[in-house]
């Protein structure tokens, strides 16, 4: 698949360093004031989903007050921890928003690729999280595939992980009856294509915005964001055990940890094992930590590091500091998600084979990946990440029956003040 011309455009000029975009208003990013279907003098504008859109009072209005961004890398509980902020009532969600750029960015020509680098993709996310933060949906349609008719679509990457965009105004699916909000099953079933310019207005209905992220290396890389006077940005850098990480990703991705799985399986270890695949996550997660304890001015008040086991064996008390944090007030539906998805009755079979579910025992999860993962590939990590894990205050193992012995934590207590 080539990418359209309009994300080659927007990549091209992303490795020039070009910034491309800025705060466009909703009706700008339409080709007229609520054209075609849109139009306010038709029987849309009965429709109350319209009615923020067509009427000129929203767009004088504040854009949200804050802009959350979970930075977090794979297999690190961060689809978990998302839930936490999306079960706000104020908060717009985005699951993963940069998974559209990567696409794009994978699936180019080959010349482009080469033309390329790191750092168009990484202006690129950048530029895509603004406008996002700025309500701008819009955007997302340069990078989505196949390309969005009439501002609509079906190929938004779990778009049922936001609550947002299965709710009115986005979905107007009676929902009388539905005793829970909506689900990864209920909304692509019943809300049908997903309509950015609803989103937009949905988006700026809320006083907080929060995406989730594990495509962001490092911490220094979101500098700009933190420093642009139209963003309050707050990053909650979400980390875990690299050692646990990796026994995630060889369960949730077995053909790419195709070695990895067959050295763990066997005790023998192939000819050619990809250790970047973890040794990458470890510089990140130390590189960022370091950047953070160094407490540059562009990021203090603006960075708090959260350890998943932590969050999951204090899931109340761990959520109330992100919402300390992000300027929230604890709300009643999140803490009836937490007791409903931290409990070792929930959750069905189907959900621990989904490689996205957060229904869990979390406090049985925390260190399970000590009865998966053999000792050799535990000690391989171990000097492979060294510093990660002194830094980060997870313990090393030095005998298979210690790594078996589930009674002694690997976690030391720490405490990570947000950076002031």
């Amino acid at each position: 698949m080539e990418c359209s011309w309009k994300t080659v455009l927007l990549l091209v000029c992303a490795s020039l360093g070009v910034q491309y975009t800025a705060i466009r208003t909703l009706r700008d990013s339409l080709s007229a004031p609520c054209p075609g279907a849109y139009s306010c003098q038709g029987r849309r504008h009965r429709d109350s989903r319209w009615k923020l859109l067509c009427d000129d009072s929203w767009s004088s209005g504040e854009l949200p007050r804050r802009h959350i961004l979970l930075f977090a890398t794979t297999r690190s509980g961060s689809s978990f921890t998302g839930q936490l902020l999306n079960q706000h009532p104020d908060v717009f969600y985005v699951f993963e928003p940069l998974y559209h750029v990567q696409q794009a960015f994978t699936n180019s020509s080959s010349r482009l690729r080469r033309t390329l680098d790191r750092r168009a993709l990484l202006g690129a996310y950048r530029d895509l999280l603004l406008n996002l933060y700025t309500c701008d949906l819009h955007f997302m349609e340069n990078y989505i595939h196949p390309e969005p008719q009439d501002h609509m679509t079906s190929s938004l990457f779990r778009r049922s992980s936001s609550h947002a965009l299965c709710s009115p105004p986005v979905c107007q699916e009676n929902l009388d009856g539905v005793s829970e909000s909506p689900d990864e099953s209920w909304c692509p079933k019943k809300c049908g294509a997903l309509n950015f310019s609803l989103a937009s207005v949905s988006c700026l209905s809320k006083g907080h915005v929060a995406i989730k992220t594990v495509r962001v290396p490092e911490v220094g890389d979101l500098r700009t964001l933190t420093e642009d006077p139209r963003l309050d940005l707050r990053i909650i850098h979400l980390v875990r055990d690299p050692r646990a990480i990796l026994a995630s990703r060889i369960m949730a991705f077995s053909d790419q940890f195709r070695a990895w799985k067959i050295w763990n399986a066997t005790g023998r270890q192939p000819r050619y094992v990809d250790i970047t695949q973890i040794t990458s996550t470890c510089k990140d997660m130390t590189d960022s930590l370091t950047t953070a304890l160094q407490k540059p001015a562009w990021l203090r008040g603006r960075y708090l590091l959260v350890r998943y086991e932590d969050l999951a064996l204090n899931p109340k008390d761990k959520a109330e500091e992100m919402y300390r944090f992000v300027g929230l007030d604890m709300d009643e539906r999140v803490l009836m998600w937490i007791t409903r998805n931290t409990n070792s009755n929930t959750g069905s079979p189907s959900d621990w084979n989904y490689k996205y579910s957060t229904s869990r025992d979390s406090r049985a999860t925390a260190e399970s990946w000590r009865l998966r993962l053999s000792f050799d590939i535990v000690r391989t990590v171990q000097n492979l990440c060294n510093d990660t894990l002194s830094q980060l205050g997870y313990r090393p193992v030095h005998s298979a029956a210690q790594l078996r012995n589930l009674s002694q934590s690997l976690v030391e207590p720490r405490t990570f003040q947000p950076a002031l």
